[in-house]
């Protein structure tokens, strides 16, 4: 490559500009989901907690399917063809999300939406990791996610300024418009010119599940981040229930915050908490021992969360604001996905393996559901029984990863 890219290149804050964006548009929903769901019809606290699963699972589900569609995109087209792409689809989306008037046309368009947010991500921290030089990718990547989740934090600003859930639809869906044109004059990754002119097959699904090795890696990538949207789900968007369940009393006025508080403070939390992690990982010089410390502080604070948050209101956020830093290790699991696998299939995994972790949220709703509606668990213990088999899944996933830090990216998968 004959140009020397840094941190202060305009690609990375590019990349964490639109992170920031897809983070703010993404969070979005379950910070109006009361709001926009009442103003629709939806009026009992029961349907809106179940509309609300709902309309998040289509969400998750686009997202997923957007993964697929972004990522082989991004190994036969190019990284910024993602770029472009998936930026105008979501932001179109969410305009459109501002003139809903009915459930139905609201899931669909949370499915457009995910799908375009999908490639946003991938396609960024790919970027990154194949421009910067090896020993500065894992900053790179942290500083991309660690401002990108400040997204959520400004979206709950913007939630209680604005107040009409619907001008704050146009307002997600304008600031994608814009950084669109912030794109313009961004360099293709100099290792997928280097690749795209060999015979070497470029994106899909076949190098990773017809090699047994590569399979067990990428699962492990996939289901060690978990935790930290198992803590997004329950903990932040779905807090008022959870609230309830634990016998903390809001008022209705206080109420209609609480998701917004809650969701703020977690990724206030994740913030510093990606910062964190991946100057652990730069220290440590490797990826996994930061994770290990991360997961294993996690634990612990949902433990300290279920002991002391219902001591009252000032205990619950700060417990969540400590749970979202402990959850931060998604720039390290970032780093992991991209150097964990070559340049021809790179970007498959980078934009699926966050999309698919992402889509984990549909099981974990689903089973939070079942255990609710069905077996009639309190939301507290519903949280909880979900949450041993997210770190259990979570724990036998990063005995899955190999050790990543400094290795050589500039190779193809065979």
């Amino acid at each position: 490559m004959s140009k020397k890219y840094t941190l202060s290149s305009l690609v990375v804050w590019v990349a964490a500009l639109g992170y920031f964006v897809d983070i703010f548009d993404l969070l979005l929903f379950g910070m109006i989901r009361t709001s926009s769901l009442k103003d629709i019809g939806i009026t009992a606290k029961e349907d809106i907690e179940r509309m609300g699963l709902m309309l998040d699972n289509w969400q998750m589900i686009g997202m997923l399917v957007g993964g697929i569609f972004w990522g082989i995109l991004g190994d036969k087209k190019g990284r910024l063809s993602v770029l472009f792409g998936s930026i105008l689809t979501y932001s179109l989306a969410n305009i459109a999300n501002g003139f809903v008037t009915d459930v139905s046309v609201y899931a669909l368009l949370r499915f457009a939406a995910g799908f375009g947010l999908a490639g946003e991500l991938g396609a960024g921290v790919t970027l990154v990791n194949e421009l910067l030089d090896k020993e500065k990718r894992g900053l790179g990547t942290a500083f991309v996610a660690g401002t990108g989740i400040l997204g959520a934090v400004v979206g709950g600003f913007v939630v209680k300024w604005v107040g009409d859930w619907r001008i704050c639809y146009f307002i997600g869906g304008g600031m994608g418009v814009v950084l669109l044109l912030m794109r313009v004059g961004i360099m293709e990754s100099g290792m997928f010119e280097h690749m795209k002119n060999s015979h070497a097959q470029k994106g899909g699904f076949r190098l990773i599940f017809t090699n047994k090795q590569r399979l067990m890696k990428y699962l492990g990538v996939v289901f060690v981040a978990v935790p930290l949207w198992y803590v997004v789900q329950l903990y932040a968007k779905y807090s008022p229930e959870l609230a309830d369940s634990m016998g903390l009393q809001f008022s209705e006025a206080e109420r209609k915050t609480v998701p917004v508080n809650a969701i703020m403070l977690t990724y206030l939390g994740l913030t510093f908490g990606d910062f964190a992690c991946g100057l652990l990982s730069q220290y440590l010089r490797s990826r996994k021992k930061a994770i290990w410390i991360f997961m294993v502080t996690s634990i612990a604070g949902i433990v300290a969360f279920y002991l002391l948050a219902p001591r009252g209101h000032i205990w619950f956020y700060g417990l969540i604001l400590i749970l979202g830093f402990a959850v931060g290790y998604w720039a390290v699991f970032m780093s992991v996905a991209a150097e964990s696998f070559g340049t021809n299939i790179r970007s498959t995994v980078t934009n699926t393996a966050p999309n698919f972790v992402r889509g984990t949220v549909v099981v974990i709703n689903l089973a939070y559901e079942f255990l609710k509606y069905r077996l009639h668990y309190s939301s507290m213990w519903a949280n909880i029984t979900v949450g041993i088999v997210v770190f259990a899944v979570a724990i036998w996933a990063l005995t899955r990863l190999e050790e990543t830090f400094g290795k050589d990216l500039n190779y193809i998968e065979e």
